[in-house]
């Protein structure tokens, strides 16, 4: 560890506060890949006694809850455990949010895999930038075990190459991102109505609106397992789609007609985004197979096209 990574440990400690960062990690379905999560926390070389730990079980029908909770007893961190009937993401989060202790809360998917420094990290960049509200780590290059994994884990290092290392108002995603408690509070959390995916675009809109910056490409780094069929891939789109809807609704109902922009859904815009990501992508990886990007990126975009209309005539049927 650095000299100045030590003396900022210090200054931060002196504020007494216990924890410092909280860990909030939501999950459903995810016995797959909950316990390499976890474990990617248990290595954390941030003080664990400036931690917690804040799990919440979105009612999963597999073995996720007895999983979680056979950690408990050997964690050596600050612990709470929430379960309950499936409510949604947003509803989720806010359990996180309103039971955080920490000043930060870092969000971890139950399909990630951070770095033993993440955690020192993002709240290290945090410390130094007090206007940040929201912040995502960089992706880190995980080896594919075939072309559909390789090409989405392609598409998000492009994303970094291209976008990341500034503030910016693009989507950044809950996963891999500190959110200062403060700034989350203030704007009233997490939307409830938000079920599927979605809430974290929406959260935030409403920190950037509210006078913080949202920023992409922080020093930290961490691990994302991506889908390795077709057919995952596009109920991962066609999911997204789905609570891009509620987003549009959201975003109608504040008359802000710039959350969604429609024309980056034409073929043209489709095919000249996907032919910008691959060559960036090679930049990063020197792997000629990216130049498939192209058609993995029309293929979400169709994907999510559909969950988006499929949103829409839901809506209808609940309101007619």
């Amino acid at each position: 560890m650095d000299t100045s990574s030590i003396f900022l440990q210090r200054k931060i400690f002196k504020k007494k506060r216990r924890p410092v960062v909280t860990i909030g990690i939501c999950v459903r379905n995810a016995e797959a890949t909950i316990k390499e999560a976890i474990n990617s926390v248990l290595i954390q070389d941030f003080p664990h006694e400036f931690m917690e730990v804040i799990f919440v079980d979105d009612g999963s029908e597999d073995k996720t809850l007895s999983i979680i909770n056979s950690y408990v007893a050997n964690m050596d961190m600050n612990l709470k455990v929430f379960s309950y009937e499936w409510k949604g993401l947003g509803s989720a989060r806010n359990v996180v949010v309103d039971n955080a202790e920490g000043e930060y809360i870092i969000w971890v998917d139950g399909d990630m895999i951070l770095p033993k420094d993440h955690v020192r990290k993002q709240v290290r960049f945090m410390e130094e930038n007090g206007a940040v509200g929201i912040a995502k780590a960089r992706y880190e290059d995980h080896a594919g075990e075939n072309l559909v994994e390789m090409l989405e884990n392609a598409a998000f290092l492009a994303m970094d190459y291209i976008h990341g290392g500034k503030a910016t108002s693009r989507p950044l995603g809950t996963g891999g991102s500190v959110y200062r408690v403060e700034a989350i509070r203030k704007v009233g959390g997490f939307d409830d109505n938000i079920r599927g995916v979605g809430e974290d675009m929406d959260a935030e809109y409403k920190v950037r609106n509210a006078g913080w910056l949202t920023y992409m490409g922080a020093p930290a780094r961490f691990y994302e397992r991506r889908r390795k069929t077709w057919k995952a891939l596009w109920n991962e789109g066609f999911w997204h789609g789905y609570g891009g809807h509620f987003i549009f609704a959201s975003a109608r109902a504040r008359k802000d007609n710039n959350t969604i922009a429609f024309y980056k859904l034409t073929p043209p815009a489709v095919f000249l985004a996907g032919v910008w990501y691959s060559t960036a992508a090679y930049k990063v990886m020197h792997k000629k197979m990216v130049f498939f990007l192209p058609l993995q990126y029309a293929f979400k975009r169709l994907a999510w096209l559909f969950g988006f209309i499929k949103g829409q005539i839901d809506e209808r049927k609940q309101d007619s």
